[in-house]
């Protein structure tokens, strides 16, 4: 198996209907497998892959178990030389899936590798992070944003989105899969950051683009979506540090609403 792609669905039924799609019809040349995993949906998203995408592996979870350990279920299910974990919120572009693993494949170093991501318009998505710190928020609290690297070349940064993010399976057999206690969110910070402290590299690679709907699966719960934010977030810095940089970082857009004032 060449390529193996994970796919967390939870109430997106329209959109993974289309992100699956778009899998099928990428023109992969290699050997491909699917896997889904559902948690607990409601919206008829597991029936509808069961109808609809035969070809794509079904894993119907009876509670919503969060993305890190719903995609750990489907990397050990998995047989990929390369696993790439996809968003359902995601259409895939033309050979996006060959000249993303062909770059892979090429790079020893790599640790992982995503795509540029593309509003509906066409508009470049952020699609890259620096790892946040407590210096970078005191020095330059912009640096907490997602942006995207200039140029047409692939590039080596600190984070890639999680949204689309292949890792090959020999770094998961020297670091791990991802840490379960994110329930959402910072998982793809968490992975990146022990990529490096493993000697891998993280690249983006702007020649293999998607189209992203980003935070379908939230938008129907925001508050609760804000609050797994704020205890990943906790958990990625630790209690003390998180406490120290929301400080910061509220203290300084306060105080730039006031110069914009004066």
């Amino acid at each position: 198996m060449d390529l193996s792609i994970i796919i967390v669905s939870f109430n997106t039924k329209k959109l993974l209907k289309d992100c699956l799609a778009s899998i099928f019809q990428n023109g992969f040349k290699g050997k491909l497998e699917v896997i889904v995993i559902d948690n607990n949906s409601t919206d008829g998203s597991a029936l509808m892959v069961e109808k609809d995408f035969k070809d794509a592996f079904l894993i119907k979870n009876k509670e919503n178990l969060g993305f890190a350990k719903a995609i750990n279920q489907g990397i050990k299910k998995s047989k990929g030389k390369f696993i790439l974990l996809l968003n359902s919120d995601i259409l895939l572009k033309k050979n996006s899936l060959n000249s993303m693993v062909s770059f892979a494949k090429k790079k020893s170093s790599l640790g992982a590798v995503g795509g540029r991501l593309l509003d509906v318009d066409g508009s470049v998505q952020g699609s890259c992070f620096y790892l946040p710190t407590l210096w970078r928020a005191i020095i330059n609290s912009k640096i907490f944003l997602k942006y995207t690297p200039q140029g047409k070349s692939p590039v080596e940064v600190e984070v890639i989105s999680g949204a689309v993010f292949l890792i090959p399976r020999k770094v998961i057999k020297k670091i791990g899969l991802l840490d379960e206690r994110y329930f959402l969110y910072f998982e793809d910070l968490d992975y990146c950051r022990r990529i490096k402290k493993a000697g891998f590299k993280v690249f983006y690679f702007p020649q293999a683009e998607f189209i992203h709907f980003h935070g379908a699966s939230g938008k129907s719960i925001p508050q609760q979506t804000h609050q797994w934010l704020v205890e990943s977030s906790k958990l990625y810095h630790g209690k003390f540090k998180y406490s120290l940089i929301t400080f910061i970082l509220w203290t300084k857009q306060k105080w730039q609403r006031v110069l914009i004032k004066n």
